[in-house]
């Protein structure tokens, strides 16, 4: 192919190469626009679309206006009134590029409207395809408003690209999600769609405020199992919610991260979020989480990425020591609590079928009750041996009814255990209802931690076994783990290889007793092999804790005696994290005595 001469691109098509960058999807506009609405301190934002986007999107906002000079100014490219001083190393504001209106102006119908207060009477300006029309006189109360009409028409090729109008509207919603977030200060309206208006009325500052708004759009069970975030300085500072591991998601799509109020999908900071509940969830578990990081606007570089979703610190790796050492001390802080979606759950289960979570229950109504409250020939009848035997469920796995509790048993968080059920489950009676203990996710936590707490101080004790226990495994198994030989003898495993194809167990850790140590070792193999090289050998340490607790505390189906029970839960309530099992269970379910009496027709 023979060399083609250099020459400069038109406008108009260079204009469109641009809004490529910015103008993605639909999304993308009402990002911008309302981005622009927050800049011009507004207090009131209202968002309507048609189409998913496509055919309308409309932005009204009470900020402070445009001048008619202004407004002329807005549309022309690279124009801007966010950098006072030309420093792009100190960005204080949303939209700073100065592209953002030109661009959308440049792939579909614009129209302007807005009112400064210093002007008799709102200006208009419209812009079609990137041809510009003559300002003009119009009727608006002081703020803007937005109209953004057949996008892409101009380049129709990107309409192929784009979703369906469900999937636009979707995403267009998610972007305002996110922003109302980010401002709970700002009453935002999300309309259109053949879907009754969405509102978020304006809250007051501070965490109070930040709280409701985040329950506003996350939902009440996000509020009820949040955790307060909060630490730094001056120059670097974190404040949200993050909710406990045991209300966690499937996917990460509930982890909303801002930067100097900016929403961010950021690596760094996603990584950050998983690093600090290493230790409570399971790889394929994400946690939900709402975190504000403020840091000084020379210490981070905005300017990465045409639509701002990305940003670069300049000391990434101060920012995330910190960002994980924060949301550590707060979920310990409030690691022994566990969420109450699992005794909402449980009330859920034990309600009769059909009734709703709102509606009182009453026995009088129930199609299980008997023909007659009042009628002792049929009660007598049911009541006759035949039918008793359908009670009879068998004696629980231990029964405590015989032990006097002890006096200062309503000073503890979890009371006193009442009874074993099915050699697994707990259950106990505190002042003000019941909980139940799952007896190996609450001791798997202890052992846990306590082997945690012994690697820092000592070390782990290690007891030597009079005959070698010989693990026969694959040899990439056993490479695997002969590699990680340092790995596993800071924790009190001693392994030394015993041919091609096993391995020879010599010492285990003291702390976990009789052990079986084939089960062990072929367990940290399986989970070696899911390793990845890059992870950090603080995170390998404690995979390695967490398959060792698993191996080393009570199991289901043990029988407890009391004393063994109500020593469990006297440990649960000084061992930090205890609120869930290393995995993310739940270890107990708290039942509250008023939903139980409600169950039964009481309130």
């Amino acid at each position: 192919m023979p060399a083609m001469p250099i020459r400069q691109l038109p406008e108009g098509l260079v204009n469109r190469i641009a809004a490529g960058e910015v103008v993605e999807r639909p999304a993308s506009v009402v990002k911008e626009l309302i981005e622009n609405a927050l800049d011009a301190a507004a207090t009131r934002i209202d968002v309507l679309t048609d189409g998913g986007g496509r055919r309308l999107i409309e932005v009204t906002d009470d900020g402070a206006g445009m001048t008619a000079a202004d407004l002329a100014l807005a549309v022309e490219r690279h124009a801007t009134s966010k950098l006072p001083d030309d420093d792009l190393l100190a960005i204080r504001s949303l939209g700073f590029r100065g592209e953002a209106l030109p661009s959308i102006g440049a792939v579909a119908r614009l129209a302007m409207t807005t009112r400064h207060g210093s002007e008799p009477h709102a200006w208009n300006i419209r812009v079609d395809g990137g041809t510009k029309f003559a300002l003009k006189p119009a009727a608006l109360a002081c703020g803007t408003q937005v109209e953004v009409r057949d996008l892409f028409y101009a380049t129709p090729a990107r309409l192929k690209f784009l979703r369906s109008d469900r999937s636009e509207s979707e995403a267009i919603r998610e972007i305002v999600r996110r922003l109302a977030m980010s401002r709970p200060d700002v009453a935002f309206t999300l309309a259109g769609e053949e879907r009754a208006p969405v509102t978020w009325p304006a809250r007051l500052p501070g965490a109070a405020g930040r709280l409701a708004r985040l329950a506003d759009i996350l939902g009440p069970e996000f509020r009820a199992n949040a955790v307060e975030v909060n630490g730094g300085n001056e120059k670097l500072a974190i404040e949200g919610f993050a909710a406990l591991p045991t209300h966690s998601r499937a996917n990460s799509l509930g982890q909303y991260l801002f930067v100097n109020g900016r929403p961010v999908r950021d690596k760094l900071l996603i990584g950050a979020v998983r690093a600090a509940y290493a230790d409570y969830l399971p790889r394929d578990r994400h946690p939900i989480v709402a975190l504000f990081v403020t840091v000084d606007p020379r210490e981070v570089d905005v300017n990465v990425h045409p639509a701002k979703a990305e940003v670069r610190f300049r000391d990434s790796g101060l920012v995330r020591s910190f960002l994980v050492r924060t949301m550590q001390e707060a979920l310990a802080r409030e690691g022994r609590r566990t969420a109450t979606t699992g005794g909402a759950a449980t009330i859920a289960a034990l309600r009769p079928a059909g009734l709703s979570a709102r509606a009182g229950w009453d026995w009088r109504t129930s199609p299980a009750r008997p023909g007659g409250a009042f009628a002792p020939t049929r009660g007598a009848a049911a009541l006759a041996e035949p039918a008793q035997s359908a009670f009879e469920v068998g004696a629980p796995s231990a029964d405590l009814r015989e032990e006097e509790p002890t006096a200062d048993w309503t000073t503890h968080p979890l009371g006193t255990a009442r009874a074993q059920v099915h050699e697994t489950y707990i259950v106990a009676q505190t002042p003000d209802g019941l909980v139940i203990i799952d007896q190996h996710a609450a001791h798997e936590r202890i052992v846990y931690e306590r082997l945690k707490a012994a690697l820092e101080r000592t070390g782990v004790a290690r007891q030597i076994l009079l005959i070698p226990e010989i693990v026969e495994l694959d040899e990439s198994s056993v490479e695997r783990l002969l590699a990680r030989g340092d790995e596993l003898a800071r924790y009190g495993l001693a392994i030394e290889p015993f041919g091609p194809g096993a391995v020879a167990v010599r010492e285990t850790p003291a702390l976990l007793g009789e052990i079986n140590a084939q089960a062990l070792v072929r367990d940290l193999a399986q989970h070696m092999q899911e390793w990845d090289e890059a992870l950090p050998l603080e995170r390998r340490l404690m995979h390695v804790a967490a398959t060792m607790a698993c191996h080393g505390s009570v199991r289901a189906g043990r029988r407890l005696k009391p004393e063994e029970m109500n020593a469990l839960l006297r440990e649960m309530e000084t061992t930090p994290n205890s609120g869930q099992c290393n995995h993310g269970r739940p270890t107990y379910i708290e039942l509250k005595l008023g939903d139980i009496e409600r169950l039964f027709g009481r309130r």
